[in-house]
């Protein structure tokens, strides 16, 4: 039976759990700056909750991403850190199937769609969204992965759904950006009928999950190769980039 710590700061929540041989201690709590300050404390007391150490670790678990660029390194910093002191092996999670792990079990789309594919749409900023699709297999009990991890906009997305309908859709960007997704929505009668899982965060226990069928599968790795997952290079626009997002946001809203 594994012993692991597992932890993601891609969005706005800071997510810890600690799965000990099948047991679940979970914490989903503020992220985004305060995430650097709280997630090595916030790791020390779910240890000390349940009377494990470092030592007693098979392995540190952390969301790779995509998501937030400042979450991802902060995440990845502490798992090396952690890693390297208690000379353990790190497992690089991720952070969109973590959200399809949370959907599909602790909110019922397993017992839905069975093996049907479910897409996730986190919030990016700037008007996009970081998406991939997943299947959760019932013969392996494990998530394959259909399309990987990208950045898009809510219309390419919603025009590549019109033609291949989505049989569930997870992610905090149907809250973050409903306009984006509300009218696509209105016009496709398969988009209607896809369940909808807004979830505004990743949970803890899904997290725990996914770390223990990553140890399963046997993709622990050295510390040294452990990296974030980024899919965008540019982190903000300049400021006659917002200016002119919020002109032409203005124009269509008097339309």
């Amino acid at each position: 039976m594994s012993c692991l710590l597992a932890f993601d700061t891609s969005t706005q929540t800071m997510s810890v759990a600690l799965w000990v041989h099948g047991e679940v201690l979970a914490f989903d709590g503020e992220g985004g700056a305060a995430a650097s300050t709280h997630l090595i404390a916030r790791c020390h007391s779910l240890l000390a909750q349940a009377g494990v150490s470092l030592s007693t670790l098979d392995a540190i678990a952390f969301g790779r991403g995509p998501g937030a660029f400042t979450g991802l390194r902060t995440a990845c910093a502490v798992a090396q850190g952690l890693a390297l002191g208690a000379d353990k092996p790190v497992l690089a999670l991720d952070s969109l199937l973590v959200v399809a792990q949370d959907a599909c079990v602790s909110q019922g789309a397993l017992a839905q769609h069975n093996e049907r594919p479910i897409w996730v749409v986190n919030d990016a900023r700037m008007g996009e969204v970081y998406a991939a699709q997943y299947r959760f297999v019932l013969a392996s009990k494990d998530w394959h992965q259909i399309t990987a991890p990208f950045l898009s906009r809510p219309d390419a997305l919603c025009e590549h759904w019109a033609s291949d309908p989505p049989g569930a859709i997870a992610g905090n960007a149907l809250l973050a950006l409903p306009a984006a997704f509300d009218q696509a929505f209105q016009q496709s009668l398969p988009l209607q009928t896809a369940s909808k899982f807004p979830q505004a965060q990743v949970r803890a226990q899904a997290l725990a999950l996914q770390a223990e069928l990553a140890w399963r599968r046997g993709d622990a790795m050295d510390v040294a190769l452990a990296l974030p997952l980024y899919v965008r290079d540019k982190v903000a626009q300049t400021t006659a980039e917002r200016q002119a997002a919020h002109k032409a946001g203005a124009a269509e809203h008097l339309t």
